[in-house]
């Protein structure tokens, strides 16, 4: 067991000098600084536009979405050129597919977007609902969120590789030392609780801390473009109250029935806990609708008409 501990540590000794050595390698051939940090930005965002790209056919195909022809729906198709004409974005194509709940969702930018709608919405939702729901998406595709979104995880999953592979050095001999410890004991499997596992472990938690930040920062962003398109929308269309009986519609329709079994469903909504909301793209239905609410009350707020979502 010894000897197989002191293998282990040359083992991992000697991937750490091949790592010092193509780093050298690296080092002395590389550009400078900047170049460095724009070749990295740079194919980042490559891989951040390619694997949206492909991401997004790869989703379309697996939901059979088929285009909604204007045949079919022409005061859809009515509502939708007008508000086409108020925003900053070209004429979307409109697909139409069975979607596990009634939802919509927008994909590619102002120029090349693509809006899905679920099939019940056109049973569940009013002409003013639906056109406020478009709206929604629109605002979407006018910011490019989910488009920017994808991005933003790409460059920080490229910066998180470079630092990886600059601390192989350092991480390859602590996690061999660990592991021949561990041998030199008669317990390979305790290497993990050995001062140089443990370290291991303090430099993973590091890691995942990033991770969790920068996970916890764009979600935040998802979060704020969600109202920032509420908010749009109702500008657009000027029917907040429409959105709000739509999300609100949604959401009730999204829920399981309520019944005999209904105990045995899981309520997610209300039992959020503070990292679920944390981590959550959406914010909440409820807190959507009262800003609508409020909006609506603030213009009508001379008349005195009473605003409520039944």
């Amino acid at each position: 067991m010894a000897l197989i501990g002191f293998l282990l540590l040359l083992w991992y000794l000697s991937l750490a000098a091949v790592s010092v050595w193509a780093l050298s390698v690296l080092r002395t051939s590389a550009p400078g600084l900047g170049t460095t940090l724009l070749v990295l930005v740079g194919g980042g965002l490559i891989g951040g536009y390619l694997s949206y790209r492909f991401g997004t056919k790869q989703l379309l195909s697996s939901i059979d979405a088929v285009e909604l022809p204007r045949s079919h729906a022409p005061a859809f198709y009515r509502r939708l050129d007008r508000l086409e004409a108020r925003m900053d974005v070209d004429s979307p194509t409109i697909l139409i597919a069975r979607l596990p709940a009634p939802n919509a969702f927008a994909l590619g930018g102002g120029r090349d977007g693509v809006i899905v709608l679920d099939r019940s919405l056109f049973r569940l939702l009013s002409l003013d609902g639906l056109e406020t729901l478009v709206a929604h998406e629109l605002a979407h595709l006018e910011g490019y969120d989910a488009f920017v979104q994808t991005l933003a995880y790409s460059v920080f999953r490229t910066f998180a590789s470079v630092v990886f592979v600059v601390l192989t050095p350092v991480l390859l001999p602590i996690v061999g030392t660990a592991r021949a410890l561990a041998w030199l004991r008669g317990d390979p499997r305790s290497w993990s609780r050995t001062v140089f596992g443990r370290l291991l472990e303090l430099v993973e938690s590091g890691v995942v801390a990033a991770l969790l930040l920068v996970t916890l920062a764009v979600r935040a962003h998802s979060r704020r473009r969600e109202y920032a398109a509420d908010e749009r929308a109702a500008d657009v269309t000027g029917k907040p109250v429409a959105l709000a009986r739509a999300l609100r519609t949604i959401q009730r329709a999204a829920e399981p029935p309520r019944g005999l079994l209904s105990t045995l469903y899981v309520h997610t909504e209300s039992d959020e806990d503070a990292m679920t909301r944390l981590l959550s793209t959406h914010p909440s239905t409820d807190d959507r609708i009262e800003r609508l609410l409020e909006r609506a009350r603030e213009r009508d707020e001379r008349t005195r008409i009473p605003v409520t979502v039944q």
